[in-house]
């Protein structure tokens, strides 16, 4: 006979799985976060701080793109027409958009690539020598007197370092008006940006390179690595793809937000708009004009570009090593 008061341990560890319910997705993150409570609580003032300037002013400058606002009157939705002025009616936006893909194809890359080839030399001098290199590169990008070097290189008269130069070798005969001529205003804006790029991206390459394990070299060595090139593929890039990410949204941010060059050294307006950037198109509707909505448009084109640009990198980045 068996115990009444007993069960049989086939038929109750059943019965005990079944009397347990699964957590729910919503359960399941609750418990997360008082687990890493700590963790919430000191990013906490950068989350709010972050939302409040920059999450909260992108999602109301979207919202605007839809409206009519000029700072006066309260918005007024016009829907879709904003956008429709600004692609089918505003020539200058077409230029200022070939200006700034223009010259995001060329200064993104190349100075990406410079700042980690400028980096991957300097971090192989020694200690005292890798800091002074790496303050004189970075120290262009926080100059305050940078733009009127260049304007003293390209002043349009005789005594201009560049017109000077040229008319002393017998190139030219008459001084060339260098920031007010066409064809050389863009040029010249993507040499100087070009010099001034070496900034944030490329200490955050020397910070990557710094963090690298020395012993992943041995160990390539012995996984036949044989070349100075097979470490920097299998190896150190792989090593530093969070600096390489950061690197890239910076250097592509900054080519796409070009303006304090092109105002600096052609004006405002540049001849013909020939260094009109989206970002200088935003000031001239935003701060000159105060048509916000129309200006939100333009911002949200730009942010557009952005993302996407860097979305695509990104996913470029990630295979870098295969």
């Amino acid at each position: 006979m068996h115990n009444a008061g007993l069960q049989d341990p086939e038929t109750a560890a059943p019965a005990a799985v079944r009397s347990v319910k699964p957590q729910t997705w919503g359960s399941r993150k609750l418990a997360e976060i008082k687990a890493s409570k700590h963790s919430y609580i000191l990013l906490a003032p950068y989350m709010i701080l972050f939302t409040l300037f920059t999450v909260l002013p992108v999602v109301i400058s979207m919202i605007l793109s839809f409206t009519y606002f000029n700072m006066l009157e309260f918005p007024r939705f016009v829907g879709w027409d904003n956008y429709t002025r600004l692609f089918l009616e505003d020539d200058i936006f077409l230029i200022a958009l070939k200006n700034t893909l223009l010259f995001a194809a060329i200064t993104g890359p190349i100075s990406y690539l410079a700042c980690f080839l400028f980096a991957w030399v300097i971090n192989e001098l020694g200690p005292r020598m890798r800091a002074f290199m790496t303050l004189i590169f970075y120290a262009p990008s926080i100059s305050g007197n940078v733009y009127f070097i260049w304007l003293m290189i390209f002043s349009g008269d005789r005594y201009g370092i560049m017109n000077g130069m040229l008319i002393k070798l017998g190139i030219i005969l008459e001084p060339i008006q260098w920031l007010k001529t066409e064809a050389f205003i863009m040029p010249i804006i993507i040499l100087v940006q070009l010099w001034l790029s070496l900034g944030t991206g490329f200490l955050a390459f020397i910070a990557g390179l710094q963090t690298v394990d020395k012993t992943l070299y041995e160990a390539g060595a012995v996984d036949g690595v044989r070349n100075r090139w097979q470490e920097l593929w299998y190896i150190t890039l792989p090593s530093m793809r969070p600096q390489l990410m950061f690197g890239a949204v910076i250097q592509l941010t900054t080519s796409f937000a070009v303006a304090d060059v092109s105002i600096a050294l052609a004006g405002f307006p540049s001849v013909n708009y020939a260094a009109e950037t989206i970002v200088t198109h935003l000031i001239d509707f935003g701060t000159t004009r105060f048509e916000m909505g129309f200006a939100s448009a333009i911002a949200t084109v730009l942010f557009i570009l952005m993302v996407g640009t860097n979305l695509i990198v990104q996913k470029l980045l990630r295979k870098v090593g295969e």
